[in-house]
């Protein structure tokens, strides 16, 4: 069977759940991932003496948003040649590349703490643009990520296709501007 014509990936026990009851927990959940990483980075200042390999963090993280960014174009680009596994196949890349940028993420902000921005001049208000843009979207895009990962295993398409009109275009902004961040904080170190 060609991956054109195999069917959807879906997982039979998410089929019984209420769509109510699968809303609340991906709203729990998200709150909860949010929660800690408000803590993990605000919580404390810097840790005295970090590892040399933390200082690597951010390059692992640019590079998993630009995997995502590039996944997720990819599955965008197999749903409209109606190539049901390849989306999948590059959906489930793109939330593993997420989920690691993620780990990674807390752990540098954890270890390291919080990044300043050392520009000046015009470029610290596009800089603080982007950053707000892409922290804000980070927070409203996780819980529709999920939402949209559900309604697919859960075989509802067309609820799933309702939410990833929204999801797609946030989930690539906030993948592509963390590498925006990355090179202008390099750029300005």
């Amino acid at each position: 069977m060609s991956s054109r014509t195999a069917q959807p990936l879906q997982l039979d026990a998410l089929k019984g759940v209420s769509a109510k009851t699968a809303l609340g927990v991906i709203l729990a959940v998200s709150l909860l991932a949010l929660g800690l990483l408000v803590a993990v980075i605000y919580g404390h200042g810097r840790a005295s003496s970090a590892p040399a390999w933390v200082g690597h963090l951010p390059a692992v993280n640019a590079t998993l948003n630009g995997i995502s960014a590039t996944l997720l174009v990819l599955a965008v680009r197999a749903v409209k040649r109606k190539d049901a596994a390849g989306h999948a196949r590059w959906m489930l890349g793109a939330l593993g590349s997420s989920a690691l940028f993620l780990v990674s993420y807390i752990v540098y902000h954890a270890v390291h703490g919080d990044s300043k921005f050392a520009g000046q001049g015009l470029v610290r208000p596009v800089y603080f643009f982007v950053l707000v843009t892409h922290v804000v979207l980070s927070a409203v895009v996780l819980p529709l990520i999920f939402t949209s990962f559900f309604l697919s295993l859960s075989g509802r398409f067309p609820q799933h296709k309702k939410v990833s009109k929204v999801t797609f275009p946030a989930w690539l902004y906030v993948s592509v501007t963390g590498v925006v961040v990355f090179a202008m904080l390099r750029a300005y170190a």
